[in-house]
């Protein structure tokens, strides 16, 4: 059992939290900064996680225990103030799968990261990007990095930006890079977004707005974006217009709005769809403690006929991060969904978090599939008769944060709903993992 492993591991971590008095490696990166004026930098960060998954796939799949550790190294190097040089390898395994580990959980030394900026720091006037890299926009929910995956996406790509004092308009081209465990990992250019992003960090007072314009094409839709009822025969091409209004409110209270709809074709269907985000959320003070809490809804349109085929109404979540956004055990994508989000966060200490997340989860459609984080179909009803409820989901976890050291743990709770009842064996899966993260 996990249980048994991590109580074996607890030597290593008692030795690792009394190396923090020892913290020579972040202390030496902090002596080669200042001795080069702060021209070259070196980061690093050592992450374990150990996890168990009960009820994988709601009982398709066998019940996993799991452990998995990256490891990251990273430098930048700035020779003069209008350029900078950056870089990274990332090196995940994940030992207790043994030799067949797949591609999701490991990918041996490999280039993360090694881009150029340029202008990076000037508040004003023109600036750019350019290689790979780790990249995420707004909230992450169309382009983002999942860093809770071990190996966490990222992009080859180009940005060309001008910055004013109240605004910054964008330029982008992202592809992001496939893992290949037989050689060194590289993007599958033919799928890629290009577009624009433009933020008004300074709209009114201090409420700031984004609105983007993102053009999708692959030229394999039924292999990467996995749709239950279009094959890949022909291209992808999608067009999102969207926005996110975000800012405070009177009396401790702050909101963000993300709405999107898409135009365009999946082979031949003509793409029509959208979708929606609301959050609202307030600190409140409890003996003498912060409590934030927040509420929040999501909407992503879905086929309400799959057998017409000339139109396609699944919301394309793109390069989505989905982590914690419907529930901690990453079941679900932001494609045909409604979900009903709360989020309680309790400060107990400067140092130590504790945490409690509820969703509620329900098809946009009836008809079309329900769909995981990575946005591909996993269970569906065409006749629409299994019902609507996907079900609930509760997750408690907390961290504990010194110095250079990130402890946590956490577990979550899945109450399948009739949806999943009906169209898969039922289980109600269970997630319990243990972490430790060292970076400086």
């Amino acid at each position: 059992m996990i249980g048994c492993k991590i109580i074996g591991l607890v030597p290593a971590f008692a030795l690792c939290a009394l190396a923090q008095w020892f913290d020579s490696p972040s202390a030496l990166a902090q002596r080669v900064s200042e001795q080069t004026e702060h021209k070259l930098t070196f980061n690093f960060e050592l992450r374990g996680r150990y996890e168990q998954h009960d009820g994988v796939a709601f009982g398709k799949d066998p019940d996993l225990e799991n452990g998995v550790i990256r490891t990251r190294f990273a430098a930048s190097y700035r020779p003069v103030s209008w350029l900078k040089f950056s870089g990274m390898l990332q090196d995940a395994r994940s030992p207790w799968y043994g030799a067949n580990a797949p591609n999701s959980v490991r990918d041996p030394v490999d280039l993360q990261e090694s881009y150029l900026e340029l202008f990076p720091d000037t508040k004003t006037g023109f600036g750019m990007t350019a290689g790979r890299r780790m990249i995420s926009y707004g909230e992450g929910r169309l382009i983002g990095v999942p860093d809770w995956s071990p190996l966490a996406r990222t992009y080859d790509h180009a940005r060309v930006y001008y910055r004013w004092p109240k605004a910054r308009l964008e330029f982008l081209f992202v592809s992001p890079v496939k893992i290949r465990l037989d050689g060194f990992n590289k993007p599958v250019l033919g799928d890629h977004i290009w577009g624009a992003y433009t933020v008004f960090p300074g709209l009114y007072k201090k409420t700031a707005l984004d609105w983007y314009v993102l053009r999708r094409e692959q030229n394999r839709p039924g292999g990467f974006t996995g749709g239950s009822t279009l094959a890949g025969t022909d291209k992808l091409r999608i067009n999102t217009f969207g926005f996110r209004l975000y800012g405070p409110l009177p009396s401790a209270f702050a909101y963000s709005i993300e709405g999107a709809v898409q135009t365009g074709k999946v082979a031949v269907a003509r793409q029509r769809a959208g979708a929606w985000v609301s959050r609202l959320s307030k600190d409140f003070s409890v003996s003498g403690k912060t409590l934030t809490a927040s509420l929040e809804y999501k909407f992503a349109s879905g086929n309400k006929d799959p057998h017409d085929l000339s139109r396609n109404g699944t919301f394309d979540q793109l390069y989505a991060s989905n982590h914690d956004r419907f529930g901690h055990e990453d079941l679900f994508g932001w494609r045909n969904v409604h979900d009903l989000r709360s989020l309680e966060a309790l400060a107990v200490t400067k140092a130590i978090a504790v945490n409690f997340m509820y969703n509620n989860l329900w098809l946009a459609s009836a008809r079309d599939a329900l769909y995981n984080s990575q946005g591909r179909a996993i269970a569906q009803s065409a006749a629409g008769t299994a019902g609507r409820h996907i079900g609930q989901e509760t997750d408690l976890f907390a961290t504990y944060r010194h110095e250079h050291w990130l402890l946590g743990a956490g577990c979550g709770y899945f109450f399948a709903g009739d949806f999943v009842r009906h169209t898969t064996p039922g289980a109600s899966p269970i997630y319990v993992y243990f972490f430790h993260d060292y970076s400086f």
